[in-house]
């Protein structure tokens, strides 16, 4: 049961890890829609391809206009944040009830 327990400990970890930089990444989309960046540039181009299409579903499930305020950035950082707590707090705590048995 060690290796399950070190194993899901490390899984959660990198889940964590992961949701965090995809977290930047959708507060970097967020600012970048504030100004009007250079859509050719390749950093831009590389933020825009990895959240748009969880923006999109985000968009067409959820129609909601706020005079023009795309609110759909808001919605997947509270999914992340849900993420976070639920998945990554379930598995440590999956890991932790293993390492001690």
């Amino acid at each position: 049961m060690l290796v399950l327990g070190q194993f899901l400990s490390a899984l959660a970890l990198v889940i964590s890890y992961a949701l965090t930089i995809y977290m930047w990444v959708i507060i970097a989309r967020a600012v970048l829609s504030w100004v009007s960046p250079d859509p050719y540039n390749p950093i831009v181009r590389f933020i825009y391809n990895l959240t748009e299409p969880v923006m999109y579903q985000i968009r067409t499930r959820i129609p909601v206009n706020l005079g023009g305020i795309d609110i759909s950035p808001i919605i997947v950082l509270f999914a992340i944040i849900f993420l976070q707590k639920f998945v990554v707090g379930t598995l440590q705590g999956i890991a932790r009830s293993l390492l001690l048995h």
